[in-house]
């Protein structure tokens, strides 16, 4: 009985020791480094839209100095094309970042005030930032495949 007393904190007949909150807290740590670099990253993304939005003329134009399709205009609206699928990019991109951020926060308040609903709440929120990267990655997967039957439907 005496043995039962002293145990740490118990999650699911699991023990909720001081190594597992150091764990937690590190991973805590890092998630949030690696949300914040996730975010700069989102805006350095959006921005490489917005510049080729603005600057795709003049991109091109040099490029096209030296090309036979000088005058043709069937590239004029890729730079705006351009631009919203670096946007879209960087959209989806935020999510993870956004779900890691609020885990590593959640996190860290639920292991400084010992707070139950905190903890759960912080593992929720890293589970569906697990599940939208599976997600995603099952779609680009599935995209890949579909480019490799076209491909080899093209190639015959």
């Amino acid at each position: 009985m005496e043995q039962e007393q002293q145990q740490p904190d118990s999650l699911f007949n699991l023990n909720f020791d001081q190594a597992i909150r150091a764990h937690l807290s590190e991973a805590a740590k890092w998630g949030k480094f690696l949300a914040i670099f996730g975010f700069i990253i989102c805006v350095l993304i959006a921005l490489a839209g917005l510049y080729m939005a603005a600057n795709y003329s003049e991109i091109t134009s040099a490029g096209r100095r030296y090309s036979m399709y000088e005058n043709s205009s069937a590239f004029d609206g890729l730079g705006t094309m351009m631009a919203v699928i670096y946007i879209i990019l960087a959209a989806i991109y935020f999510f993870p970042c956004l779900f890691l951020l609020r885990f590593s926060n959640k996190m860290k308040t639920a292991l400084q005030t010992d707070d139950q609903a905190m903890l759960t709440g912080s593992f929720q929120n890293l589970k569906v930032m697990f599940r939208f990267v599976g997600i995603l990655t099952i779609i680009i997967i599935a995209f890949y495949l579909l480019a490799f039957i076209a491909g080899g439907i093209a190639s015959m």
